[in-house]
């Protein structure tokens, strides 16, 4: 019998084989990848009989090997591309304008402390802490520090009317 025939009737049985036991749409390339195996390495098989278990075997062997790669690359618990949903690159123009209308009225209610007060958070957005504001200030005590950042954040609070943000 000739071998082409045979070997298309083979490739619908491993197509349908590895269809039910894999991905469907990997079925068609491991048909392809036994079937050029069957004819490189097999080529003196030329009975049905054989030629069958022999196809099968090898598919399941593929499909096996499909399986190992697919959980080593984590395919199992990807999720595609369609369904993420990336946040936005940066803040939205509102959030922008908000943002922008805040640092406006602290900008006017810092102006409108006193002199200590407005060093004072100067040096604490600074970063500096407060037993280094002490030495600049050159005052005996730390709790005298302490006392001027609650009066002075006191104040602020109050020109910005109690609250940071801006009520709407």
């Amino acid at each position: 019998m000739d071998r082409e025939p045979l070997l298309a009737q083979l490739r619908e049985r491993i197509v349908a084989f590895a269809a039910s036991r894999y991905r469907r749409d990997l079925a068609e390339d491991i048909a392809q990848e036994v079937l050029q195996l069957l004819h490189a390495k097999y080529a003196h098989v030329t009975e049905l009989t054989e030629l069958m278990p022999l196809a099968l075997q090898i598919a399941r062997y593929k499909i096996m090997a499909g399986v190992r790669t697919g959980q080593r690359r984590g395919e199992p618990t990807a999720i595609p591309v369609e369904d993420l949903s990336l946040p936005a690159a940066g803040p939205n123009p509102a959030e922008l304008a908000e943002k922008k209308e805040q640092l406006a009225r602290l900008k006017a209610a810092l102006l409108t402390l006193g002199e200590r007060c407005r060093e004072l958070m100067r040096y604490k957005l600074e970063g500096r802490s407060f037993p280094e504001i002490q030495k600049l200030f050159q005052v005996p005590s730390i709790n005298t520090i302490y006392t001027w950042d609650l009066r002075c954040r006191k104040q602020l609070m109050e020109k910005l009317g109690g609250r940071w943000e801006v009520e709407r």
